[in-house]
C-alpha cells in the first residue's frame, strides 16, 4: 500500500494505490503521519478499497513530496552507510552511525527543479531510501522500530561538495534550498522488507548508482535504535538512510549536475523521483 499526495484544482490531495491502482483519500480527510503509522487505520482503508468504498482515480501527474517542508521537524542523515560507499572512499566500515542534518526546507517535490546554486560548483546526487517516522519515539529497539514509522520515500540529498568540503562539515553543503527531492509516494512500512530493495539512480537516462540496501551497514531498525536513544523522534522526522556507490564525486572524472540534467532516483517498491536541474536564472 501506498499513499500519495498530490495537487489538483488548486488544493491538495490524497490517495492511496493498491495492486497500482489509486483511489481518492477525500472521503477519509487529510491523513496525519500517527494515523499512517497505524496498523488500524492502513486496515481500514484497505477495507474501503475491497468495499468499494473509494473512488478509483488516474495515476495523479502533479505528486508533492508525501512530507511538506512544514511538516518536516527535522531531516537526520546517515553518512557513509553503505558498504560499495565504504569501498569507492576507501574508508573503513564505521562502527556507529554517522549523522548529520540537513534543513526542512530544502524539501521539494516530485518533478520540482533543483536548483543549481551560482555560488557553489560541485553539486552531486545521492539516491537514499527516507524513512518517514509516525509516532514519537523515544528509546526504540530496532525490533520496535516499524512500529513508529509512516513509511519509507525516495530521498535525493543533493550535496554541494565544495561548500561540504570547504567549511569541513556537511550542513551548508547539504541545506540549499531544494537540495531534497522527495517522493514519489510514501510505502507503508508492512508493504516492503526496506533492509531488501533495489536502489538505482540514473543522469541522463545513464546508470550512475546501482545497488542494494542489503548494503546498508545499519539496516533501518539499527538506524532508529540508535538514534531515538540519544534524542527523541517526533513524528515528522525524516532520516534519510545513506547512498550506495556511484555518486560522482568520486568518480575519474567526477560527473556532477548541471542545469539541463535530469535526474531519477529510484527505489524498488516505492517509484521513481524525477526531478530537472536548473540554473539560479530559470
Amino acid at each position: 500500500m501506498q499513499f500519495v499526495r498530490f495537487a489538483t484544482d488548486g488544493s491538495v490531495r490524497w490517495g492511496v494505490t493498491v495492486d497500482d491502482q489509486t483511489y481518492d483519500l477525500t472521503r477519509f480527510g487529510e491523513p496525519s503521519l500517527e494515523e499512517l503509522a497505524s496498523p488500524g487505520y492502513r486496515r481500514r482503508i484497505r477495507r474501503a478499497v475491497e468495499t468499494g468504498e473509494l473512488p478509483e482515480i488516474d495515476d495523479p501527474e502533479d505528486r508533492l513530496a508525501p512530507v511538506p517542508s512544514s511538516a518536516v521537524d527535522q531531516i537526520i542523515c546517515v553518512g557513509l552507510n553503505y558498504h560499495d560507499h565504504a569501498e569507492e572512499q576507501d574508508e573503513e566500515i564505521p562502527k556507529k552511525p554517522m549523522l548529520f542534518a540537513k534543513s526542512p526546507s530544502t524539501v521539494t517535490d516530485p518533478g520540482a527543479p533543483i536548483v543549481h546554486p551560482d555560488d557553489v560548483e560541485q553539486v552531486d546526487y545521492e539516491v537514499e531510501l527516507g524513512i518517514v517516522i509516525g509516532r514519537t519515539a523515544c528509546e526504540v529497539s530496532a525490533e520496535e522500530a516499524e512500529e513508529y514509522i509512516a513509511g519509507y520515500t525516495v530521498i535525493d540529498d543533493v550535496s554541494a561538495r565544495d561548500a561540504q568540503f570547504e567549511d569541513g562539515q556537511f550542513f551548508r553543503g547539504k541545506s540549499y534550498d531544494t537540495f531534497a527531492p522527495m517522493g514519489p509516494a510514501l510505502t507503508s512500512p508492512d508493504a516492503v522488507d526496506p533492509n531488501d530493495l533495489e536502489v538505482e539512480l540514473r543522469l541522463n537516462g545513464e546508470v550512475k548508482q546501482e545497488s542494494t540496501t542489503a548494503e546498508f551497514i545499519f539496516d533501518v531498525g539499527e538506524v532508529v535504535e540508535y538514534i531515538s536513544n540519544f534524542t527523541t523522534l517526533q513524528p515528522g522526522t525524516v532520516i534519510s538512510t545513506g547512498t550506495p556507490g556511484g555518486v560522482g564525486i568520486f568518480r575519474d572524472p567526477p560527473e556532477l549536475l548541471s542545469p539541463g540534467d535530469t535526474v531519477e532516483a529510484e527505489i524498488e517498491g516505492i517509484g521513481t523521483l524525477e526531478n530537472p536541474v536548473v540554473g539560479t536564472e530559470e
